[in-house]
């Protein structure tokens, strides 16, 4: 009987509009954000921390993508609005989903653009109250989500 109605349900579907099986579809679909990380490095291997105002705990530049932005433009546009530096993209990303926050991130490593001084990296959003390089071996305590893009980062470039 169950699969008779679900079967019936799934004629009347694949009759309705292209539009009204998107409502559907995005009615009954779980909805996420999706956000870019940064993990900027330096020529000397040192990496750029940001620490929020609201959060206890360090991360990375990112954010979350505006509509209509590309994921690689809302990676540039964060750490561009946050820290005030032009960055380079390097690799391919590494994508972490969190179902449990209905939260994708996309993990990129970045390089200081050519011609951009890293030590003019500073706070130039009021969410961020403190930037700092650090050496990859002195990590202060991280954020759950910039620790787990480090290690998604980490399995990538090992798969690779």
């Amino acid at each position: 009987m169950r699969r008779r109605v679900q079967g019936v349900l799934l004629r009347v579907f694949g009759l309705l509009p292209r539009r009204a099986r998107r409502l559907v579809v995005h009615a009954v679909a779980p909805s996420f954000t999706v956000g870019a990380i940064c993990v900027v490095e330096r020529a000397d291997g040192r990496v750029l921390l940001v620490r929020l105002s609201y959060r206890r705990r360090w991360g990375f530049p990112g954010g979350l993508m505006k509509r209509r932005e590309t994921i690689d433009e809302a990676a540039r546009r964060e750490v561009r609005e946050e820290v005030g530096l032009d960055i380079e993209l390097v690799d391919e990303p590494a994508v972490v989903v969190a179902a449990g926050s209905r939260r994708v991130d996309v993990i990129y490593r970045a390089r200081v653009a050519d011609g951009v001084d890293p030590d003019s990296a500073h706070p130039m959003s009021p969410e961020i109250v403190e930037v700092r390089w650090v050496d990859r071996r002195e990590l202060p305590e991280l954020q759950h989500e910039a620790a787990g893009g480090l290690v998604a980062l980490a399995r990538r470039v090992g798969a690779d």
